[in-house]
């Protein structure tokens, strides 16, 4: 079934509202078996009623969201009315639900609203009960052809995504006919790009018959996609688990520092970090996650070389005859977090973000890791040479999957 989301909203275009319901409505209409085929996004007014007619031509379904506020930048239901080639007119089921969500809560309910009750004729309201838009659904053949069902969502997500599960998901089960949904499988990967893929397991997964394979690269990581039916999916993650073991960390859509805290906690170790380059970005990281307290304590910052020497107990001599960014200090890093800290694990990382500091023997991008357990210390040197912010996610990345590497045993090696 062709499905095509029409986002509207001016507000989406200059960029002072993110446009997210592409990726949640994405994400559970392939729960149902079905996927969406195109996303548009188009400015409040005429454009709407072009937008609509165009991807109704296209599409069995189209999902429209926003623009049934009460203000007169809200024309979606006009837009609509004019494709369709139908009449509005006021709802007494939406007007009652409409008043008893004001009566609820103790505000007056304005003529503006008015507006908001209004329905196409032979469409069925959406009931909204977290706002005050109700939306409405137009099956196929309301307005002749093309045959293609429209539903006119809310925008605010709040309001939206109720609604998705409680009005149109069993209206497009119904739709589509769909009886065999396909399983979707994502494996996240981290220390490995798509060539290396490409390179040993991309062929071998393409003949696996009814298996779609697809993949999404980011600043240090990978998802591969595996869609299909009949178990086909469990035979391709099954190869990439022989290749590529070791650079895998979640197939339930965890994040790498998800993965860390899950792991920390299974093995029993508490961790604490020690940032230069980074700023405190990993254990911001880390502290994003729920429960992170049970393994993680305290961290340092400590940018500067006085603070490398005052809170880890770096030695001058060392900064002096290395700089602070080497493999020596970031040892010395790792091992004075361990101490202070009294974790079981630490990792820590000093490096030149740039755009300026670097040399010809230390370009901008270079960066050394420490990693302690134990009473052992193992470094690493690497560059990776990005913008300043690119350079401090993928090396709070990289130094996270240090952490999982090295507890979970394996040997430590640079990129």
């Amino acid at each position: 079934m062709r499905i095509e989301i029409l986002n509207t909203g001016t507000e989406l275009l200059l960029g002072t509202t993110r446009n997210t319901h592409g990726t949640w409505m994405g994400q559970e209409l392939v729960k149902l078996g079905l996927r969406v085929q195109r996303q548009v996004t188009v400015p409040d007014g005429e454009p709407i009623e072009i937008a609509l007619g165009e991807a109704m031509r296209r599409s069995d379904v189209v999902l429209v969201t926003g623009g049934l506020g009460p203000t007169s930048d809200d024309v979606t239901r006009e837009s609509a009315a004019k494709v369709l080639g139908v009449d509005l007119i006021e709802d007494e089921a939406a007007l009652r639900s409409m008043r008893e969500y004001f009566e609820k809560r103790g505000r007056m309910m304005v003529d503006a609203n008015l507006k908001q009750a209004m329905n196409l004729v032979g469409a069925d309201v959406l009931l909204n009960e977290n706002g005050t838009a109700p939306g409405i659904y137009a099956p196929p053949r309301l307005g002749g052809e093309p045959s293609c069902a429209v539903f006119l969502l809310p925008g605010p997500p709040r309001e939206l995504y109720p609604m998705f599960h409680s009005e149109v998901v069993s209206r497009l089960k119904a739709l589509s006919g769909v009886e065999e949904v396909a399983e979707v499988k994502e494996l996240k990967f981290v220390g490995i790009g798509e060539s290396e893929f490409h390179e040993r397991l991309d062929e071998e997964l393409g003949q696996i018959a009814g298996l779609e394979v697809g993949y999404c690269a980011r600043l240090g990581e990978m998802d591969l996609r595996l869609i299909g039916t009949g178990g086909v999916t469990e035979q391709g993650a099954l190869r990439a688990r022989e290749e590529f073991g070791e650079f895998l960390i979640s197939e339930e859509g965890a994040s790498l520092e998800e993965a860390v805290v899950d792991l920390l906690k299974r093995r029993g170790f508490r961790v604490t970090v020690a940032e230069s380059c980074t700023g405190g970005l990993i254990s911001s990281r880390l502290t994003d996650v729920a429960g992170v307290s049970e393994i993680f304590g305290r961290g340092f910052v400590a940018y500067s070389n006085e603070a490398k020497v005052e809170l880890l107990g770096v030695q001058e001599k060392t900064l002096e005859r290395f700089g602070a960014v080497s493999e020596e200090v970031a040892g010395e890093m790792a091992s004075g977090a361990l101490r202070v800290s009294g974790a079981d694990v630490s990792v820590a990382v000093t490096g030149i973000a740039g755009p300026g500091g670097g040399s010809d023997d230390k370009p901008v991008g270079t960066v050394c890791f420490g990693v302690a357990v134990a009473g052992q210390v193992q470094t690493l040197r690497e560059v990776h040479p990005r913008s300043r912010a690119d350079f401090k996610t993928v090396v709070s990345q990289r130094a996270l999957d240090l952490v999982r590497r090295i507890v979970e045993g394996r040997r430590l090696t640079s990129l």
